[in-house]
């Protein structure tokens, strides 16, 4: 048998600059799908950075003293409902309310503002979206984002029309923090309502993404679909407008937002103290924009 040993062939050397380009190659790869690991991780968890649902219901409109039906509706083909929102009437009332809160807690956490509301004789329709309180959940809805928020607007809308045949020249849209983003996004496309209030529209809600250490590291731009486009929304914006802001801190000078520039409708801007539905001015400036549309 032929001694390996004593080939000179068997064993050539390796130069020094071949293991360095392999070691330097494997390292690189390695970090590159470490890279790729942490914008997967991104891309999934980001979203907890800007929505915070609750499920839980701790309060009803009941506690209020207000009488409501909770309304169950967006029916899946299997015949599933995927919405929950709560329908409190008003008599003889002129105007009804879409009501969209903001990214964090629940329907239950609205009852002070949809109280101020049903107060100046409004019929209100107030939801949950997707992944929030007794509506469908996270793990079979997917998280929230964007798009299924706006369609979740758009079949509250259609659940007011179609469903409860509430004319759209009746129905005020009103909007809480990035639900009022939410719905200028839907008053844009739907020039037939009668106005939109927006409480406290955040111009960059993205920005508690893209600001996050975390996102440095990654595409965020390019992973995070969502954009909430506060001042493109408000620029094709084609009925009145009420701009509820509340009062900087003192010594800070209250200015209007690009987006309230960017908005050729006819608009209203006041400023409240926070939170703006417990101001005493709140119901006289709801008031006089409402005679007024």
């Amino acid at each position: 048998m032929h001694d390996l040993r004593h080939s000179p062939g068997a064993f050539p050397n390796v130069s020094l600059r071949w293991l360095l380009s392999a070691a330097a190659i494997a390292i690189l790869g390695a970090i590159f799908c470490a890279w790729l690991t942490l914008c997967l991780l991104f891309w999934q968890g980001s979203w907890q950075l800007l929505y915070h649902p609750k499920s839980a219901i701790a309060r009803t409109p009941a506690g209020a003293g207000l009488t409501f039906e909770t309304i169950h509706f967006a029916a899946t083909e299997t015949g599933t409902t995927q919405l929950t929102g709560w329908w409190i009437p008003a008599p003889a009332a002129r105007n009804t309310v879409l009501y969209l809160h903001g990214a964090d807690g629940n329907l239950s956490d609205t009852i002070n503002t949809l109280a101020a509301l049903h107060a100046q004789n409004l019929a209100v329709f107030a939801i949950d979206y997707r992944g929030y309180g007794q509506s469908q959940p996270i793990l079979s809805a997917g998280h929230p984002n964007e798009k299924q928020l706006r369609q979740d607007a758009e079949w509250a809308l259609t659940w007011l029309t179609l469903t409860r045949n509430t004319p759209a020249k009746t129905i005020v849209v009103y909007g809480t923090g990035l639900g009022a983003n939410l719905a200028t996004e839907l008053a844009a496309d739907h020039s037939e309502l009668a106005g939109i209030i927006l409480d406290q529209p955040q111009q960059d809600p993205l920005a508690a993404i893209f600001n996050d250490s975390r996102s440095h590291l990654v595409p965020a731009h390019w992973l995070v679909k969502d954009r909430y486009d506060l001042s493109a929304a408000a620029a094709s914006l084609r009925i009145p407008s009420l701009w509820l802001f509340a009062q900087p801190n003192p010594g800070a000078k209250a200015q209007n937002p690009s987006a309230y520039e960017a908005d050729l409708s006819k608009k209203t801007a006041v400023w409240l103290n926070a939170p703006v539905t417990a101001d005493p001015n709140f119901s006289e400036s709801l008031h006089r924009w409402l005679d007024d549309l």
